[in-house]
């Protein structure tokens, strides 16, 4: 599910919990689109907690009890995205990033006709 500090889908994780389903956190980072890794509450954050910005989104989602597994090819990045456990996010900061939520995705609206209907193109081959 994309659940991200600009797409946080709360009404969303509130029915999946109801339903017992455990989200996971696809694309975590939104790929950096809407400027996540310069934004400046996430910015501020991460300097105080001396964490990255990534840390600070993957603490933030884990601790909204969201599964992440964030992509990485770079083993300095992967080494940095596991060590989110030493600290947590204060009541406040937790608060803090979700007045960043946009209530859009920050890839494509499933309830946007257009969108829809160019899903409805796609073709799946079976090998």
């Amino acid at each position: 599910v994309e659940r991200l500090p600009f797409c946080q889908q709360t009404e969303g994780a509130a029915v999946m919990a109801s339903e017992g389903v455990q989200i996971e956190s696809w694309a975590p980072f939104a790929e950096g689109r809407n400027n996540l890794f310069g934004n400046g509450t996430l910015v501020s954050l991460a300097a105080k907690y001396r964490k990255s910005v990534a840390q600070v989104v993957l603490r933030w989602l884990i601790q909204r009890g969201v599964v992440v597994i964030p992509k990485s090819v770079r083993p300095e990045r992967m080494a940095e995205n596991i060590d989110v456990f030493d600290f947590h996010l204060a009541p406040e900061d937790m608060d803090l990033i979700a007045t960043l939520d946009t209530r859009r995705s920050c890839f494509l609206s499933h309830r946007d006709p257009e969108t829809v209907k160019w899903l409805g193109t796609m073709k799946y081959e079976m090998d």
